[in-house]
């Protein structure tokens, strides 16, 4: 479990709360979105030469404003400039590339470093105004000069017009070719060289819009079978789809669904059961899903239900009418995998975030806050008390302050290095007896 913690980005306004969170396929790179259509990047510093077992820790890398507000003049709608993901795609190159999306318009982009400049043009000065021609007198070789590291960010495409609802999730495929985009009623699959069109590929709007029962609420692509993808439901269902079944996947080829238990029937019981985040693991075999209350892991060959489920914050059962009031039950949850499937993580509220280990059974609830983010500082586990005997540091469920909540996480995919963004906050968190080891 992660020990140390480094506290990164603190703003204080309404367009510098953190929406996304994603690390590249090395964890060299960590991407964030804002509220604000903002990409933050951070990189990892390389490891000191007097401190050969210290981990190198995250710094600004680039900034770049992604989205703007935009203005739907047919429907009368406001297009918010917020970052709904942040996909990256695997690197080719030298150069690293990254697509991010609004609630309409996907872009990719490239990102470029820069370290030599030319210099001793024939027909062009210094400034680079062209010379008079009649003063060059003799020709000369340029050269390449080195200058201060410079990371350029430049929009390759713009992919735009493919969702007439919000876009809530984006995956790229391992055929590196392609990427899906998941709407509230549709899923489309497009080529990361055409801008201009994308096939629909799971449509489920019912011709009368009073017949819509359920939503679509995320959406990934397999790791390893480019033909395979998985989305989820507001019903709390999941769906495994074969593109080489039909080229429109409305007949999914498993349902994965869970009884409901007649006994824990509610008013609230369908709200809770929502899918916000549906993960592949890396190795393919499982799926983990985050609902309102649970995570849940899933086994690709059984669909009748979940082989492992984890109670996040079950104390919360008895406060669901009050989190329907201020509208906190509607609020979607991530779930993040580490890099060899063992330990899961998923955020709560006041700032907790909880970790499972699937092989031990133990759960840690720890806290992101200010006294936490001290370098080699040790994060101390918490507890939440139902009622009767407190300990000293419990925390009652009633004290429990629901306008911090850590909706985004991420976990590098190799180490136990974890991202975690807390509203306007965002912590790296690392097991400091993981890095001893290395």
């Amino acid at each position: 479990m992660p020990d140390c913690a480094v506290i990164l980005l603190d703003f204080t306004s309404q367009a510098d709360i953190i929406s996304t969170v994603e690390f590249n396929h090395t964890g060299e790179l960590l991407a964030t979105g804002d509220k604000g259509g903002r990409v933050v990047i951070f990189q990892r510093e390389p490891e000191s030469k007097n401190e050969p077992y210290s981990q190198g820790e995250y710094n600004v890398y680039s900034t770049f404003q992604s989205h703007e507000p935009e203005f739907d003049y047919l429907k009368s709608l406001e297009i918010e400039e917020k970052i709904n993901k942040i996909k990256w795609l695997p690197q080719q190159n030298a150069a690293h590339s990254l697509l991010s999306t609004n609630d309409k318009t996907i872009k990719l982009w490239k990102i470029t470093e820069r370290d030599k400049r030319p210099e001793g043009y024939n027909l062009k000065d210094e400034e680079g105004k062209l010379k008079d021609l009649s003063t060059v007198t003799s020709l000369q070789v340029p050269v390449l000069k080195p200058m201060d590291l410079m990371v350029e960010v430049t929009p390759r495409r713009i992919f735009a017009n493919g969702h007439t609802y919000h876009v809530n999730s984006i995956s790229v495929n391992s055929d590196c070719e392609t990427y899906m985009s998941a709407d509230d009623l549709r899923i489309n699959l497009w080529h990361l060289a055409i801008t201009d069109r994308s096939f629909n590929i799971v449509d489920i709007k019912p011709a009368n819009m009073e017949d819509l029962t359920e939503v679509i609420t995320a959406s990934e692509f397999h790791p390893h079978h480019c033909n395979l993808f998985v989305y989820s439901s507001s019903k709390g269902s999941l769906r495994l789809c074969d593109m080489r079944a039909s080229a429109l996947c409305d007949k999914h080829s498993k349902l994965y669904e869970e009884p409901e238990d007649p006994s824990n029937r509610s008013f609230f019981s369908e709200i809770i059961s929502s899918v916000s985040d549906v993960k592949f693991s890396h190795s393919g075999r499982y799926m983990l899903t985050r609902d309102y209350l649970t995570v849940k892991v899933w086994d690709l060959n059984m669909e009748t239900k979940p082989v492992e489920t984890y109670q996040v914050h079950d104390y919360l059962r008895s406060k669901l009418c009050s989190l329907y009031e201020n509208d906190c039950i509607f609020d979607k949850f991530e779930c993040a995998w580490n890099g060899s499937d063992s330990v899961i993580m998923t955020g709560a509220y006041n700032n907790f975030f909880r970790m499972f280990d699937r092989n031990t059974k133990r759960d840690v609830t720890l806290e992101a806050s200010r006294e936490s983010s001290k370098p080699r500082a040790i994060l101390k586990p918490r507890r939440v008390c139902v009622g009767g005997k407190r300990r000293k540091d419990d925390i009652s469920v009633d004290s429990l302050d629901f306008t911090k909540k850590i909706l985004h996480t991420a976990w590098h995919p190799t180490e136990n290095i974890i991202a975690i963004a807390a509203t306007n906050n965002l912590y790296i968190f690392q097991d400091k007896v993981n890095s001893e080891m290395h």
